[in-house]
């Protein structure tokens, strides 16, 4: 169930327990998904389907700009928030327009247990390196901020003109953190000394997402967008090479959230994205062939995307709150829409 929100500080995101438990009034209804798409080949496939999901009240009264996943039956939710949890616990960060970083424990108080602040203008991404011991934060200031998550305090501080950041991660089992930007740009950071490591070639829009993989090879940018100019999803290797490996072209607007998905999804490696055209999209990581589409009609801009579990993905929208997918592989790769809230 939710934690009721007027126990909390406007800047905790919504937080819920359970994605399969009871949350307000159930509804049932039939829904029709519909696409139509063009392959990277110039191929044109089109196709319907019919089916059942399950349609809670919503937990949001506003849109949801991002989602994320705690464990396998607990999410966190935001409005305007970012979010970044801490693995292998119930502790995240969220961070608000009022410039602040606030940390959360699910098994404290409902106040904050920290609160950093050292950016002048909204903190727009947030990663955890993958000891739980740092934070790296970034801004519209230009600005990324390292700190000790064990004693709150800013203990590296960096600069880039022009570099308003969209978001942030950390690379397993390194020391880099990967940025992406409003001025078309990826950026790979040595945390180290809070240090420009490597930039890849500037694309032709706004890198609104970025996303690594879990052995930490590669890593996903994605790209705003309009009438299909733009709107694509780019696969980088993040070895020695650091080339541009594949592009993932067929969204119609701008393409906000990627992720890779476990193998346990799928028999051949795999990435989806999501976008403001309402469609998720599931792709064949190395030929960049789309190999379903879902249309989750009546959402509106999808904002953010999250692997639930080992079968499941969560996906953020404007209108209809969070969205639970299903992958299902037991004939030919399909993605499903089971349940939002």
């Amino acid at each position: 169930m939710p934690l009721p929100s007027c126990q909390l500080k406007p800047a905790l995101p919504q937080v819920f327990r359970r994605l399969w438990a009871v949350m307000g009034k159930l509804q049932s209804k039939l829904r029709h998904s519909t696409y139509k798409y063009s392959r990277p080949d110039g191929h044109i496939e089109e196709g319907v389907q019919t089916k059942a999901s399950l349609e809670y009240s919503p937990a949001h009264v506003d849109s949801v700009s991002v989602v994320a996943t705690l464990s396998s039956d607990l999410c966190v939710s935001g409005g305007k928030d970012k979010i970044a949890c801490i693995p292998k616990s119930k502790q995240f960060f969220s961070a608000s327009r009022d410039k602040s970083v606030l940390m959360w424990d699910l098994q404290g108080s409902s106040q904050p247990r920290q609160e950093l602040s050292g950016h002048a203008m909204v903190v727009t991404g947030l990663a955890v390196s993958p000891d739980s011991s740092q934070l790296c934060t970034g801004s519209r200031d230009n600005s990324l901020l390292l700190w000790d998550v064990g004693t709150g305090r800013c203990v590296r501080r960096a600069s880039v003109s022009r570099n308003l950041v969209t978001h942030l991660c950390w690379v397993p089992r390194e020391p880099y953190v990967l940025q992406s930007s409003e001025d078309k740009t990826i950026r790979l950071w040595d945390s180290r000394g809070l240090q420009v490591a490597h930039v890849f070639p500037t694309k032709q829009h706004i890198q609104t997402h970025c996303e690594v993989s879990m052995d930490g090879h590669m890593c996903i940018s994605c790209s705003s967008g309009f009438g299909g100019e733009g709107c694509e999803a780019t696969l980088w290797d993040l070895r020695q090479t650091r080339d541009r490996v594949c592009e993932y072209k067929g969204h119609f607007q701008t393409v906000a959230s990627c992720v890779f998905l476990p193998k346990s999804m799928a028999l051949m490696p795999v990435i989806a994205t999501s976008a403001h055209d309402s469609t998720v999209k599931i792709w064949n990581q190395d030929t960049g062939a789309c190999l379903f589409t879902l249309s989750l009609d009546g959402s509106g801009p999808l904002t953010s995307l999250a692997v639930g579990d080992i079968t499941s993905l969560l996906c953020a929208s404007f209108y209809r709150g969070v969205h639970v997918l299903r992958v299902d592989c037991s004939r030919e790769l399909e993605l499903q829409e089971v349940a939002a809230f």
